[in-house]
């Protein structure tokens, strides 16, 4: 049995077809004319286009919008005028072929994507690669490998699939997909969640481990892959796939249910988006509301700041298309670990500690944050709309916030523009600070939402990109419980909501805990939604004390996971 990383739950068995890409031999030789060079430069990047654009309409019709978003993000980078300007400049300066120029300009932009450490960034650094490569054949005629002809039962096995590779696969033919690259948050990881096909991923050396045609087994749940099973072991995980399925399909009876455990007590079950687009899965999962709208990604695949009309368009979407029902919009969250080139900002020694989130827009109001909150509070007249202020760590910024947000209020009043008078504010909890503090910003705020991810990196000094570090990245350390239950136990003293809208949110093992804790709102990924509602209502919150009592009694991460996974299994 080999292991690597579960990006995609579920069952899959099939024979192996091994996608290796032809290897592109890109040499550094004088060229005659850059002119000619530069055409057909541009005749590839022009067919590019054509041929992702095809992909992404294919891929919106067959799985959705939100999965097609992954590719439109490809055209917006081929249609760079900055990226194709310095590809141009460089065949001209340097003398070079097209496709020299696109290997030198594109690596530049994916290392430094790659060097910043952030998830986004190396999704982003993914997609350079995937347009390089693309125009690359184009210019070289190399033939793509055709994933959209594998025959029925294949179990696709690659170095690393590119997003456009993921989008053109059947999933009536693929009952897998495992890879030597790529994590758990990589945009071909997302693709393969919204299609539906088991995967796993950051198999290291695998290709050299399995043939064309071998029989594969791999459990995209807990990231185990068998090369050539026997047959008592295909047989347990045939059956373990029959019991996939059908509680999938069981889960669909949690559609229209309240979220309310045993002994009555009710919570919210809210997703995580990026988009308006998104939620439309929100819905078609049966989400009671957004728990986290991450603005920046509309600030970003752009060459220039959105306006405060774009901005207060999509946000009017979003709360309109809830129906009433809280949409919780966090403001802008970028800074030295998130490239936005047209923002001027400069590189970071340590990026999560700086220039960046609350930081960056109360140095920027005028042009950045003010417009923003405009544009948030013309569009809480049509909806139920919350806005969020990241990455606090000093009571100074959530007043200086809030006040900006009054002064706004008096701007809009005077111009009789309708907003929701009493709109929330809160702030979301994920740094040290914020949770030592929680008492007192409990008084301020309206609300809370704890942010599992940063607050388990910043309280336990763990860069979460980092492979080297990763055993210590854990929302169960004893550390970070502490934490979560302190911000809890503030937030529940002064009467106001806590929500968490990190992973830990829709994790079995952590769930038990929150409740325990008394969270009040858990935000997810909109198809965790129903399994965490099964889960919820299958819980006493009273009987979970003793649970979280015994939990809390231990001093290492490894003794509270072990406890937490057997409690979980007997649930």
């Amino acid at each position: 049995m080999f292991k690597g990383t579960s990006a995609s739950a579920g069952i899959g068995i099939g024979k192996a077809v091994l996608v290796e890409e032809t290897e592109l031999v890109i040499n550094k030789e004088p060229m005659g004319d850059p002119e000619t060079e530069k055409a057909r430069f541009q005749a590839a990047v022009k067919q590019a286009m054509e041929q992702t654009d095809a992909l992404a309409k294919d891929l919106a019709k067959r799985v959705g919008e939100k999965e097609a978003e992954i590719l439109n993000g490809h055209i917006l980078l081929l249609s760079d005028p900055m990226l194709i300007g310095e590809i141009e400049n460089t065949i001209s300066g340097e003398k070079v072929s097209g496709e020299y120029a696109v290997e030198t300009v594109c690596n530049t932009y994916a290392d430094m994507f790659t060097s910043m450490g952030d998830e986004l960034m190396q999704q982003r650094a993914t997609d350079m690669r995937d347009i390089k490569t693309r125009i690359q054949k184009i210019l070289l005629g190399v033939s793509s490998v055709d994933i959209a002809a594998l025959p029925e039962g294949s179990v696709i096995v690659a170095k690393d699939l590119t997003p456009s590779m993921t989008a053109g696969i059947n999933p009536a033919n693929v009952t897998g997909i495992v890879t030597e690259l790529g994590g758990k948050t990589s945009h071909s990881a997302i693709l393969a969640r919204a299609l539906e096909i088991p995967a796993v991923v950051a198999l290291d050396g695998f290709l050299d481990k399995v043939t064309d045609g071998a029989e594969l087994v791999l459990d995209g749940s807990d990231g185990s892959v068998f090369v050539n099973p026997e047959e008592s072991v295909r047989a347990e995980y045939a059956a373990k796939r029959e019991a996939f399925l059908k509680e999938k399909k069981e889960l669909e009876q949690y559609i229209g249910k309240p979220t309310i455990t045993k002994d009555g007590v009710e919570v919210e079950l809210v997703a995580n988006i990026g988009k308006p687009e998104d939620v439309e899965k929100v819905l078609q999962y049966d989400g009671e509301g957004v728990g986290l709208f991450r603005t920046e990604f509309l600030f970003m695949d752009r060459t220039s700041m959105p306006t405060e009309e774009e901005q207060f368009d999509a946000y009017k979407k979003a709360a309109s298309a809830m129906n009433g029902k809280p949409v919780i919009i966090r403001t802008l969250d970028i800074g030295g670990d998130k490239e936005i080139p047209y923002m001027g900002l400069s590189k970071d020694e340590n990026p999560f500690l700086g220039y960046r989130a609350i930081r960056f827009c109360l140095d920027r109001k005028d042009d950045v944050y003010k417009p923003q909150l405009r544009a948030l509070l013309r569009a809480s007249a049509f909806g139920n709309i919350r806005i969020m202020v990241p990455m606090v760590t000093s009571l100074e910024e959530i007043r200086e916030a809030k006040a900006l947000v009054e002064e706004v209020k008096k701007e809009l009043d005077e111009k009789g523009i309708a907003y929701k008078k009493d709109i929330e504010v809160g702030i979301m909890v994920e740094t040290a600070a914020a949770s030592l503090m929680a008492d007192v910003f409990a008084k301020e705020v309206d609300f809370f939402s704890i942010g599992t991810n940063d607050l388990t990196q910043y309280t336990m000094s763990v860069d979460r990109g980092n492979d080297k570090v990763s055993y210590l990245y854990s929302p169960l350390n004893p550390a970070v419980l502490r934490s979560i239950r302190h911000i809890i136990e503030c937030g529940r003293k002064e009467g106001i909501m806590v929500g968490m809208c990190g992973e830990a949110a829709s994790d079995p093992m952590m769930i038990p805990l929150l409740l325990a804790f008394g969270l009040n709102e858990f935000s997810m990924s909109a198809s965790a939604i129903l399994n965490a509602r099964k889960l919820i209502t299958g819980y006493s919150t009273k009987e979970l004390q003793a649970t979280a009592d015994k939990a809390m009694s231990f001093v290492t991460a490894k003794e509270v996971e072990e406890y937490m996974r057997e409690f979980a299994s007997r649930s």
